[in-house]
């Protein structure tokens, strides 16, 4: 029983740190790619997205995954139970942390439409075109922009929008946009939800172990006890 119990508790720990290994991963490769120059409208959308996450934030939680990974160590080769509780708390901490950073992500969806249109009205013209042919769509609330921000009207091409009056019968790049933007971030925030999952479960197993290491010292005191009552 003993060793089932410590073998399920190596493997939440090996896909604890497995997910501080992605998360790590994921920051810094989007950090990298963020700010290249988009070939395609999908790509400066993403790109734009990849700048409002919170990746400073999956960089630290992700080092904290590791130092929590080193502390659990003790704890699986020697029988103290310290480090078991210092892991628990740890762990505690992760999942708080990735909830709140997964919480974050999913308001984001719920602003997408008018959080991203300064964004949007920020963007160089190449930019804003290729949004715009990729999207199939002319302006970003339709083709005169819509009142109250510069930079939201659509901009002249030769594909989608050749015209003013061409503009004018086409959508705003404000709805598909927002729909290929809440899809993108969804898979990423459920992604940050299961990581909790994964700490929950981690958690659970340090409870167990917890429990089974506490019965096996208190057999062994009163084996210890009954050894020197036959003296």
């Amino acid at each position: 029983m003993a060793n089932k119990v410590l073998l399920a508790y190596g493997i939440c720990d090996g896909l604890f740190v497995l997910m501080g290994i992605f998360m790590l991963a994921f920051s810094v490769i989007v950090q990298n790619i963020q700010d290249e120059i988009p070939e395609n409208g999908r790509q400066a959308a993403r790109n734009l997205l990849y700048q409002r996450f919170p990746l400073t934030a999956g960089i630290a939680n992700a080092v904290l995954v590791f130092l929590t990974f080193v502390v659990t160590l003790p704890g699986i080769i020697t029988p103290a139970r310290i480090w078991l509780k210092l892991g628990g708390y740890m762990t505690t901490v992760c999942a708080m942390f990735s909830l709140i950073v997964g919480l974050y992500l999913w308001i984001l969806t719920l602003k997408t439409r008018e959080d991203f249109a300064p964004i949007y009205a920020a963007q160089s013209v190449p930019v804003k075109i290729l949004m715009q042919t990729t999207f199939n769509c002319c302006g970003y609330f339709n083709s005169t922009g819509g009142p109250g921000m510069p930079g939201l009207a659509f901009e002249r091409d030769s594909a989608v929008c050749p015209s003013p009056a061409a503009a004018a019968l086409m959508r705003g790049c404000a709805a598909p946009i927002t729909a290929f933007a809440n899809v993108f971030i969804d898979n990423i925030f459920t992604a940050m939800f299961g990581m909790v999952g994964i700490d929950a479960v981690f958690i659970i197993a340090t409870a167990c172990l917890l429990k089974e290491r506490k019965e096996r010292e208190r057999f062994r005191h009163i084996d210890s006890k009954s050894q020197l009552g036959r003296f």
